[in-house]
């Protein structure tokens, strides 16, 4: 994941959706406590500017230095850079000592992760027995039935890496070894919605983010040439409507406690 978004840091930041305050306060109020939280792979830091609102502490960690140069500065946020493969030694010194941390989440990352080291890595540093893990990813927008179409149809990719068809399927058949917490019917996943306003430009830049890692992986998939881009454009405005539009995320958040 180190590389996937480097070139395009400062477009994957414009692109991006952002999270529904939703689903974090949904988070917090499943933590006893909430002095420290620990966001990895935070990219260019959404997901840690949200948690710093409600988490004393916030520890970021990326291993990509140009997204976390986008990321926003906030007092109670501290990111740092780590390598793909953290040492035991680096986990403690870079993000947290053992059993310390309240939350462990993973905002559209998990899935590129190896899973069992990380869990082994949230199984160190989260307090036991009540320490939460949070891993939660959108899936394809939704704008119009006919936008809806085109999308789906160019997002599919028999070449595609098999990782990123467990976000699109919303982290059902996301590994995720963990107790439900209190009160909850099993671990999710649990479904969110965000609305975000976009011009077709910006919606543009979002395919471009999303469609960059097909690119990278040499598969022959061009990122939106002149035919993508009118048929998209035909499609936005098929309602006889060119402006702005809202445009709908589905997240999907799987959620647990480490137990004893």
């Amino acid at each position: 994941m180190a590389n996937l978004f480097v070139k395009q840091a400062v477009q994957y930041a414009r692109g991006r959706p952002t999270y529904p305050a939703e689903l974090f306060r949904f988070i917090a109020e499943k933590t006893p406590e909430r002095k420290l939280a620990w966001d990895v792979g935070t990219g260019n830091g959404q997901a840690a500017r949200s948690l710093a609102e409600h988490y004393e502490q916030i520890v970021a960690t990326d291993t990509s230095s140009k997204q976390l140069e986008l990321a926003p500065k906030i007092p109670n946020v501290r990111y740092e850079q780590t390598s793909p493969n953290m040492s035991k030694d680096e986990l403690y010194r870079k993000a947290a000592p053992e059993s310390s941390v309240d939350l462990v989440t993973a905002a559209q990352a998990a899935h590129w992760f190896d899973l069992p080291t990380f869990y082994e890595q949230v199984r160190r540093v989260l307090k036991k027995p009540h320490g939460v893990i949070a891993a939660w990813c959108y899936t394809l927008p939704e704008v119009n039935p006919e936008m809806d179409t085109v999308l789906r149809k160019y997002n599919e990719n028999p070449y595609g890496d098999p990782r990123k068809q467990i976000a699109h399927d919303g982290y059902k058949d996301l590994e995720f070894p963990f107790q439900p917490l209190h009160g909850l019917d099993g671990t999710g996943p649990f479904h969110f919605k965000n609305e975000k306003t976009m011009s077709l430009d910006d919606y543009f830049v979002f395919l471009k983010s999303r469609f960059a890692y097909q690119k990278a992986k040499d598969r022959g998939v061009e990122l939106l040439n002149q035919e993508m881009i009118e048929e998209f454009r035909r499609a936005w405005s098929a309602d006889g409507n060119a402006d702005s539009k809202s445009v709908r995320w589905p997240v999907y958040l799987r959620i647990g406690r480490v137990g004893t």
